[in-house]
């Protein structure tokens, strides 16, 4: 009787089911951000590298 109790006890509990949604959405996110960031991450060093070079031609004025 206790293990047919226990049986229906877990099968009518949601927690478990929530958390694996939690896990897939969050694993959903992960994986759209790596996508975004493999997919931008090239462009972004070029131009980044692009910038870089134009401010270190840049002189500083010490004088007035």
């Amino acid at each position: 009787m206790k293990l047919i109790n226990l049986i229906n006890r877990f099968r009518a509990e949601e927690d478990g089911a929530v958390t694996v949604d939690w896990v897939v959405l969050t694993a959903a996110i992960v994986g759209l951000g790596i996508a975004v960031l493999t997919t931008v991450g090239g462009a972004t060093d070029d131009y980044g590298q692009t910038i870089g070079s134009h401010l270190s031609s840049q002189g500083i004025k010490t004088t007035y």
